[in-house]
């Protein structure tokens, strides 16, 4: 790119010098961009803390599992059951002493929003023991079958 300084006569240029403001638009547009929060959903659930520690406590013998199927049927031990139902049951468990261990296992092509309602109904009852079972079943989900 050339510049010039004007006309070799002397006189001033007539022209608006662009690059200041073109500076400045970029300045404002990468604090734009810099500014904007990230979009996220996620539904916030204190997982355990792995404790490697022997427990003086015996293995609780009821042991609660809720499994999501594709057909967006939830199921309580076997049991077809609506959200409804399933929020009754949990706050059955938490009155419980000791609170029995609660299992979560979705199916890989389940919706997300039929998981998402579940997972928000156990963090309103507030359960205390946890867990995701069934993770092997996404290692291989999607993969194409001569994949790895």
């Amino acid at each position: 790119m050339a510049m010039s300084g004007g006309k070799d006569d002397g006189s001033p240029m007539g022209e608006m010098n662009s690059t200041p403001l073109i500076d400045v638009m970029l300045v404002l547009l990468i604090m734009f961009i810099i500014t904007i929060p990230p979009v996220t959903h996620a539904v916030k659930i204190d997982l355990p803390i792995p404790n490697n520690q022997p427990v003086d406590n015996p293995v609780d013998p009821v042991i609660n599992k809720i499994v999501i199927l594709p057909t967006n049927e939830i199921l309580w031990n076997g049991t077809q059951v609506s959200l409804d139902q399933m929020a009754q049951y949990l706050d059955q468990t938490k009155a419980m002493s000791p609170e029995p261990e609660l299992q979560f296992q979705p199916a890989p092509t389940t919706g997300y929003e039929i998981v998402d309602f579940a997972l928000a109904r156990i963090k309103r009852a507030e359960v205390e023991k946890f867990g995701f079972v069934g993770n092997e079943q996404y290692f291989n989900f999607g993969k194409a079958d001569n994949e790895p």
